[in-house]
């Protein structure tokens, strides 16, 4: 027996046939002069043509009332057998169909702005209907793998996307506005290389050897600063073959920014500025809510150094410890280093159970030197390096250094990574000998930071996974 939709399928697929029969191409190639439903609405009286997708249908006898939708919004139709030569083409529309309409904007006894149809258009015939009902939360794996439905049923999902791209174009202006310039850096790459992360492998058959998809951008980056650019920024998908989770995707978008002769003080007064000027333009005020906390972005934020956070909220001195009683921390909250013991990597992930309480907007600063191998250590400190993290909401929404340039510390740090990966670090960075040579040659002191732009978006867009601000996320291949 026929399922409902094969069913459903079947009936459209024969009045697609009729309306072929009658001449008319079911997918014709445009439709020009037609005009937004916003703009249509502010018409009455007038003469319009709208362009859309037919949402609602409601045939009553010799007259027919639907709903036309478009990125702009929606309006209502209304087709008469006795005004409409075509009006047996009506009965052979279906939800969902797209359609261009031409007719005079009025307003209907119950207040409704309607276009009296006087001619339409079949733009393209739907053969699978949409859905019923669809509230995205009954099924949301559904909604990722089918977004193209989640846009057509769920108006918030829409505007959440095109916040997304409102909170993204801002990023680039602003930075513009303070001289930086967008580069691009190769996806592809001999090396990976910028983070501690387990890179995509691809094999190029040209050259018959491996590439590696970019974990970030910061190496390519840091060589045009030695190249004499001064300021420079990218915007691009970085990835990253990690797990899943309400913050993580391995394929995702960075901001990644670098800045000659500044630190990592500088960088700070350029996060907490672009993040209040990012929601200002976007939604109009640096006060915003996500999941019911109310956070104000303004300038300055509060900065705390890695201690005083753990001082604070977990009642321990990272400088005092002892490494057994570290290693006991480790143990009861069920952490396990990859390749063993090692101080700093200890109170960076025990430093974790912290994060949940950075609700406000803060700089966590000056993590120990082991946590990265691309940062200049501290002046106060050879155990510490000038790196800062920007937490809201809970999480991590940045990372930010003062640039290790110095070549012969930059090569001993990779050669320490070398080993780690020796012992099964799969996250440990690989020696990187043409970055190396380029350092020799000379890079001023620079500030450099990391952006996550899926969790800016969440952030500004009140959303509680990052799957909800990616179009097409990464799901589990799913049998047909």
């Amino acid at each position: 027996m026929a399922s409902r939709i094969e069913q459903i399928k079947k009936n459209r697929l024969e009045k697609y046939k009729t309306i072929q029969l009658k001449g008319i191409n079911p997918y014709p190639y445009s439709y020009s002069g037609g005009i937004s439903s916003s703009e249509a609405l502010k018409k009455i009286g007038k003469k319009v043509k709208v362009r859309g997708r037919i949402i609602t249908l409601r045939p009553h006898g010799g007259i027919t009332f639907a709903h036309l939708k478009d990125q702009s919004g929606q309006i209502q139709l209304y087709f008469q057998k006795k005004q409409l030569d075509s009006y047996d083409l009506v009965k052979l529309l279906d939800m969902g169909d797209f359609v261009g309409a031409e007719g005079e904007v009025f307003k209907t006894n119950s207040g409704e702005i309607t276009v009296n149809v006087e001619n339409f258009q079949l733009l393209a015939k739907s053969l699978l209907p949409l859905p019923e009902k669809w509230h995205g939360l009954k099924d949301t794996e559904a909604r990722y793998r089918k977004r193209y439905l989640d846009l057509i049923m769920n108006d918030e999902v829409k505007r959440v996307f095109e916040t997304r791209s409102k909170i993204i174009s801002e990023v680039r202006k602003y930075l513009e506005s303070l001289g930086f310039m967008e580069v691009e850096t190769p996806t592809l790459q001999p090396l990976y290389g910028g983070a501690s992360a387990k890179p995509f492998i691809t094999h190029y058959n040209a050259l018959d050897t491996n590439l590696f998809l970019k974990i970030s951008d910061e190496l390519y980056l840091k060589r045009l600063i030695i190249g004499g650019f001064e300021k420079v920024f990218e915007i691009d998908h970085d990835f990253r073959n990690e797990g899943l989770d309400k913050t993580h995707s391995p394929e995702f978008t960075m901001m990644e920014c670098y800045w000659a002769y500044a630190d990592y003080n500088d960088m700070m007064k350029l996060t907490e500025n672009l993040f209040s000027e990012v929601a200002i333009k976007v939604l109009g005020t640096t006060k915003i809510e996500y999941q019911g906390h109310k956070i104000d972005l303004k300038p300055p934020w509060k900065r705390m150094t890695m201690r005083e956070a753990i001082l604070k909220y977990l009642d321990w001195d990272m400088d005092k410890i002892s490494d057994e009683d570290l290693k006991k921390k480790l143990k009861q909250n069920k952490v396990e280093l990859k390749c063993g013991f090692n101080r700093g990597l200890a109170i960076a992930e025990l430093f974790s159970e912290v994060e949940k309480e950075l609700v406000d907007p803060v700089f966590i600063t000056d993590h120990p030197k082991e946590t990265t191998m691309l940062c200049k250590l501290s002046r106060e400190s050879d155990h510490l390096i000038e790196r800062f993290e920007p937490y809201i909401a809970g999480w991590e929404v940045g990372n930010a250094y003062s640039e290790l340039n110095d070549p012969l510390k930059q090569e001993e740090c990779f050669s320490q990574q070398v080993e780690l990966s020796k012992a099964g670090d799969e996250e440990a960075h690989p020696m990187d000998n043409d970055y190396i040579t380029a350092l020799e040659h000379g890079m001023p002191p620079t500030g450099g930071l990391g952006i996550g732009m899926d969790r800016l978006v969440m952030l500004l867009t009140n959303q509680p996974n990052i799957r909800d601000v990616i179009l097409f996320p990464a799901l589990k291949p799913k049998d047909e």
